[in-house]
């Protein structure tokens, strides 16, 4: 349908002439048409799916899996392929987190976020008059926590692993050693940020990430440095990057540039295995990630206060729609800032924040009429009984296994800092923890005591990878990247497929918006929704802000013919990719 053909007007017109149920749908298609790209109705694989933000770690998942390798074996080798082919958030010196479901039924999920250095201390990024310098959580030495990944890949190898260990770290190390060819949006985002990577990584004899001209599409990005990284991986598995010649680079970077990562920091970090978050809505179960993600949580909130309010009774790009979501949004984030943070060092009342009565009386001060000010919105009353610069894949095998798995360096190109000598960049985790009470980190996000820094704490984070299914059957696989707004785009995804009931394209390209309670703000995306429905929120006191794009999605779902079909968020980034057979 053409743009030229039919306006918004004419739409409008359309509408008022069918029932109630037409309504909604006409809208969605007014919405879609206006907001998204033309879809394609995605394929369907029978014995195993892979969708992720970079075509060749797609490929290298898909591989392993005609291989005769499982959904986790998959998971592995994307990786460490992502770390070589997207190196904006793929990462071997990051971390993230895995959400597990099994062909036998059983649920996992496996933390391998980072840790703070042992010499971290609460106010370490604050002056002398307790002001935040937030550029030493965010580049630089000072930022970087301890790396979870290897030592995540390696567990998850482990305990679910079917093929050698050699033969998923293989395919990276041929990506790193030949070269990857550099999409127009890597290219893109090298030369965005090509003065902070220089500027982090002076007198280093080799940088690939930085040349003296700008990188162009097409471009082959050469990494020897990392591709030996990786095969001292593959020789030596944990070892080969907590110990030994790995380890002795990543400590030296440190020691030359007054960072706070030692040998002992690098040898004792360990990943964990956490019994995920589970909840129900509208008859389908939900398995996320809990703390120290916020994600399964605040999903789960969100979920419960979207049935409490019958949020499928509502036509999607409604005022209803819209302003339902913000004020649940409101209070879950609320929540997050206040009860949030690492189980191992803080009590985390889990059971409480989910609980129905709780959240009952959570949500029923929201008004349908007019918006709640944040000022006035504090987090719930809890008894303690106890960017898009990070990146998710979906992976399901022929058995029913699956897995998501949210992984980063938090900022784009993590701190900036190429281990010298190593080829890959180190994250900037330490700025998810709280500085300072009440002080926003670069997504904006505030915090207090659970989230404070202290050495060999994990840090708070937003990911959510997340597994639902429908009648004991796998339903959907989705996770998202996006800082902030992961929580929130996983949410609306969830909610485009139950209670909008719309195809899987429709799904991921449907427009999202998100609050996150401070700042008192609702991010749209672009063109949506329509007028007459933002008036309408600005009328109730919304303060509207336009969004080129919320999140990332990479989604499997189910057919009724228990058929895979993978959806990549092609519309936010085109470099995206699902494939299967």
């Amino acid at each position: 349908m053409n743009k030229s053909y039919l306006s918004l007007g004419d739409f409008t017109n359309l509408l008022t002439m069918r029932t109630t149920k037409c309504l909604s749908i006409l809208l969605f298609i007014s919405l879609f048409v206006f907001s998204c790209s033309s879809p394609q109705k995605p394929k369907s694989y029978k014995n195993g799916i892979v969708v992720t933000a970079h075509y060749l770690a797609s490929e290298v998942g898909n591989e392993i899996l005609q291989k005769g390798g499982n959904a986790f074996d998959a998971a592995i080798a994307v990786q460490f392929a992502l770390a070589v082919a997207y190196p904006r958030a793929g990462n071997i010196a990051g971390g993230g987190f895995a959400v597990i479901r099994t062909s036998k039924g059983e649920y996992n999920s496996l933390d391998f976020r980072e840790t703070a250095p042992r010499a971290a201390y609460e106010q370490m990024y604050c002056d002398k008059k307790g002001n935040v310098n937030s550029d030493l959580s965010q580049k630089g030495h000072l930022a970087v926590g301890v790396p979870g990944t290897v030592d995540g890949m390696v567990k998850l190898h482990q305990k679910y692993g079917k093929m050698e260990w050699k033969a998923l770290v293989a395919p990276a190390i041929k990506l790193a050693m030949n070269g990857v060819a550099l999409s127009l949006s890597e290219a893109n985002k090298l030369n965005d940020y090509r003065d902070q990577i220089r500027n982090q990584n002076k007198g280093k004899e080799t940088n690939p990430y930085v040349r003296e001209n700008l990188f162009e599409e097409g471009d082959t990005l050469i990494n020897i440095a990392l591709g030996r990284a990786l095969l001292r991986i593959k020789e030596n598995g944990r070892n080969g990057f907590y110990e030994g010649e790995t380890a002795d680079l990543i400590v030296s970077e440190m020691q030359k540039n007054g960072g706070m990562i030692t040998a002992e920091d690098l040898q004792g970090y360990q990943s964990v295995w956490r019994t995920p978050v589970m909840g129900e809505y509208r008859a389908h179960k939900i398995i996320s990630m809990p703390p120290p993600s916020s994600g399964g949580i605040a999903l789960l909130e969100l979920l419960y206060g979207a049935e409490q309010y019958k949020m499928n009774e509502f036509d999607f790009g409604s005022f209803e729609h819209i302003h339902l979501m913000v004020e649940l949004e409101r209070r879950v984030y609320a929540d997050r800032a206040t009860w949030l943070g690492d189980p191992d060092y803080y009590e985390v009342p889990v059971d409480r924040l989910i609980d129905e009565a709780y959240l009952e009386n959570r949500f029923s001060d929201i008004e349908m009429d007019k918006k709640t000010n944040s000022q006035d919105i504090k987090a719930g009353t809890v008894e303690l009984i106890e960017s898009f610069e990070t990146t998710h894949f979906s992976i399901a095998d022929s058995k029913g296994n699956a897995i998501a798995v949210t992984t980063t360096l938090n900022g784009n190109y993590g701190s900036k800092v190429v281990v010298d000598g190593g080829g890959f960049f180190l994250n900037n985790e330490m700025d998810d923890f709280s500085s300072k009470p009440g002080f926003p980190n670069q997504f904006g996000l505030v915090g207090g005591e659970a989230n404070a820094i202290k050495g060999g704490k994990r840090m708070l984070s937003s990911m959510t990878p997340t597994i639902v299914e429908k009648n004991g059957k796998l339903f959907m696989v989705l996770g998202s990247p996006g800082g902030s707004t992961i929580i929130t785009s996983v949410f609306q995804n969830i909610i485009n497929r139950i209670d909008f009931e719309m195809a899987p394209q429709q799904v991921v390209n449907a427009p999202r918006i998100h609050s996150q309670w401070l700042p008192d703000e609702v991010y749209v995306e672009t063109d949506f929704p329509s007028k007459n429905v933002l008036d309408k929120l600005k009328a109730a006191g919304h303060v509207i802000k336009s969004q080129a794009k919320i999140g990332v999605m990479s989604n499997i779902f189910v057919s009724d013919s228990e058929e895979y079909i993978g959806v990549a968020d092609t519309k936010r980034h085109a470099d995206s990719k699902a494939t299967g057979y």
